[in-house]
């Protein structure tokens, strides 16, 4: 266990080091910091640190730089999360509040987070699977064609296209509308299968197979595995940590184009508001294992629909990362809870 004196210094390490991009030596943290002691002591705290796994020497000079180790700790137990300022959330608010639709809530929230943040974001769509359903529309495009509207809790709205074996008149398709809707609104994707087994035996033989082949799309569209969508922003913003990376940039360029990794990235999300955060070679893809991804979950209430994040490189400002990251979050879920 490390002393609060040696924990101290691989604070102002981690903080000297996110800050000049150069090695630090002892020298430097004195001056810098008021850590109290002598630079001497210091230097036998970092020969600590070092042996320890917390920093390493990048090369001959006399300064060490923070390991995955390092961050790791610096995270879980000194790194504090950096307060936005009024001026900084009143932009948020305002930045968010123009969206017109999902789409657009979505496309904002990852310009911004890549703006405030000055790494890649990651914003995952609300989830089908999370999301309770808030109104569905039938509307007739022929007299056998069907546009099944299904619109979410969260402002998700799928479309699909029904060819029906026979015409479906108005009046069916109007009383078949109201009968879903009196079963299904406000119920969970997970729980509305049940409720409309038998919604077929209330109409006539005739229309029986018209309305089976729309209750059969509606819960295809429930169930289908296809649904989780991403969004990605600010992939440019790597373009200013080249020499972060060891070589190339190019694996995690290359990893951030896969759909699937990027899901796993964000992880699966259960409480609005818990944040994450992955370092280095806590990452379980090789092509980022010279990143941070720090993410959180965002919601309408308690429990988070999806995720959004960050992806950068480990040597990150986390406390005002997280913190950006964080009052996004809150502010999507208000947007949610009130779209």
């Amino acid at each position: 266990m490390l002393s609060e004196r040696r924990l101290e210094v691989l604070r102002a390490i981690v903080q000297d080091y996110v800050g000049t991009e150069e090695p630090v030596g002892s020298k430097a943290l004195t001056e810098r910091h008021r850590l109290g002691v002598s630079p001497a002591t210091v230097r036998n705290d970092m020969a600590v640190l070092e042996d320890e796994g917390y920093i390493a020497q990048p090369h001959t000079s006399a300064g060490r730089i923070p390991t995955d180790k390092g961050y790791r700790l610096f995270v879980d137990k000194l790194a504090g999360v950096k307060p936005l300022s009024s001026a900084e959330r009143r932009a948020i608010q305002n930045f968010l509040d123009g969206a017109v639709d999902l789409d657009d809530v979505v496309g904002r929230t990852v310009r911004l987070l890549a703006q405030l943040t000055r790494q890649v974001a990651v914003v995952q769509y609300p989830s089908l699977t999370r999301s309770s359903v808030r109104h569905v529309e039938l509307l007739p495009l022929a007299p056998a064609r069907v546009m099944l509207v299904l619109i979410t809790d969260t402002g998700r709205v799928e479309q699909r296209l029904i060819d029906c074996s026979a015409p479906i008149g108005e009046t069916v398709l109007g009383d078949l509308r109201a009968r879903l809707n009196s079963r299904v609104v406000g119920r969970r994707f997970a729980d509305v299968p049940p409720l409309v087994q038998d919604l077929s035996d209330g109409f006539d033989p005739d229309d029986r197979p018209a309305v089976t082949a729309v209750l059969a799309t509606l819960l295809e569209t429930l169930v289908e595995e296809t649904e989780e969508r991403i969004m990605l922003g600010g992939a440019a913003n790597l373009t200013r940590f080249n020499h972060d990376f060891p070589l190339t940039i190019r694996p995690v360029l290359e990893a951030l184009e896969e759909q699937m990794v990027l899901l796993k990235l964000l992880g699966e999300a259960k409480d609005s508001g818990m944040t994450t955060v992955r370092i280095g070679h806590e990452n379980f893809h090789e092509g980022l294992n010279s990143t941070s991804v720090v993410t959180v979950g965002y919601g309408s209430g308690d429990e988070a629909v999806a995720k959004l994040g960050v992806v950068g490189p480990t040597r990150m400002d986390y406390p005002g990362t997280m913190g950006a990251v964080r009052a996004v979050a809150r502010y999507v879920g208000q947007i949610l809870a009130e779209s």
